[in-house]
């Protein structure tokens, strides 16, 4: 690690806030980065700022947006990119749309953005699904508010890269899905080699594979390492650097191997995943979701799954957790 990372990863703890982490950049980290804990960014120029994502409920990200506040009241806040179309990532959009904020993403993102409003949470929320899911469900969702959040629908789309300009500041969006969701993206900054990686990146959390294919996951952490960054921002968890680009890749290719073994073997979705020992990565939070990826490359393989809807994967995912508890 050279000296520029050294002082940062020094001087920037992983605390809930703002960090300056380049010449006008910053990050929001939100600990511990568990469900909904999401992180998100800041470019703030002369005389503009472009926002990286929002929260997971207004309150959340009005308290962001004051937080920033001393730092965009001479530069408002004109566009906002959505790293992909999670809630957590993109359910304060409203608040700076009202605004009259540039809502930017992929088109792939854009259309997961409408099959997947706050409503849908809310009524998983509701649902009668067992003890144990129910508590599970609970847990991840419990802490936030998503009454009241209207989705607006993003003011601009691409698909493959685009350029935007923000204050004489070149930004480069980098669309890397499918892989965690159907549009992820990168948002690059070369001036001061920062990236802002959305859920590409969990630190210290377990990667979930909402949609895959895996191979497009292990290809986009190879982009950002290929980018050289010196800053990278996951969108869950602390900081980190090449090393944890690498951890989240190596832990993506083996499940993968994990998984084609197991189904040549015969093995059933189901027996992998009670079956798979996690070694190291079971020390990493959330390391339940084991259960969504495998259902999520054994779809791969046979071009459909076991388990289909959010809620028998959240299930599966209370009951590898709680062993029915």
């Amino acid at each position: 690690m050279n000296d520029r990372r050294d002082q940062l990863f020094a001087s920037v703890p992983y605390t809930q806030g703002l960090h300056e982490v380049a010449d006008g950049v910053f990050a929001y980290l939100q600990p511990d980065g568990g469900w909904g804990w999401s992180n998100a960014g800041l470019l703030a120029t002369e005389w503009s700022s472009l926002l990286v994502d929002t929260l997971f409920d207004l309150k959340l990200t009005r308290d962001m947006l004051d937080a920033m506040a001393a730092v965009t009241a001479g530069s408002p806040i004109d566009t906002v990119v959505n790293t992909h179309a999670n809630g957590d990532h993109c359910y304060g959009n409203s608040l700076l749309s009202d605004a009259g904020a540039q809502i930017v993403t992929s088109e792939a993102a854009a259309a997961e953005m409408g099959a997947m409003p706050p409503a849908a949470i809310t009524a998983l929320m509701a649902v009668d699904l067992g003890e144990t899911t129910n508590r599970y469900v609970k847990e991840a969702f419990g802490p936030f508010e998503f009454a009241g959040i209207d989705l607006p629908t993003p003011d601009r789309t691409f698909s493959g890269e685009l350029q935007l300009d923000v204050g004489g500041r070149t930004v480069e969006l980098i669309e890397v899905g499918p892989a965690h969701t159907s549009g992820d993206l990168l948002v690059y900054l070369p001036a001061v080699r920062t990236v802002f990686c959305g859920d590409i990146l969990f630190i210290n959390g377990t990667p979930i594979i909402w949609d895959g294919p895996v191979a497009n996951w292990i290809g986009a952490c190879d982009r950002i390492l290929d980018l050289g960054a010196e800053v990278i921002v996951p969108g869950h968890g602390p900081l980190t650097d090449a090393a944890g680009v690498t951890a989240v890749r190596d832990y993506l290719v083996f499940i993968n191997e994990e998984c084609h073994a197991r189904h040549a073997a015969g093995q059933s979705a189901v027996e992998a995943i009670k079956e798979i020992d996690l070694g190291p990565y079971a020390q990493w939070g959330e390391w339940e979701r084991l259960a969504v990826n495998v259902h999520a490359i054994y779809r791969e393989i046979d071009g459909h799954s076991e388990l289909q809807s959010p809620l028998d994967l959240f299930a599966a995912m209370a009951d590898l957790k709680y062993g029915g508890k």
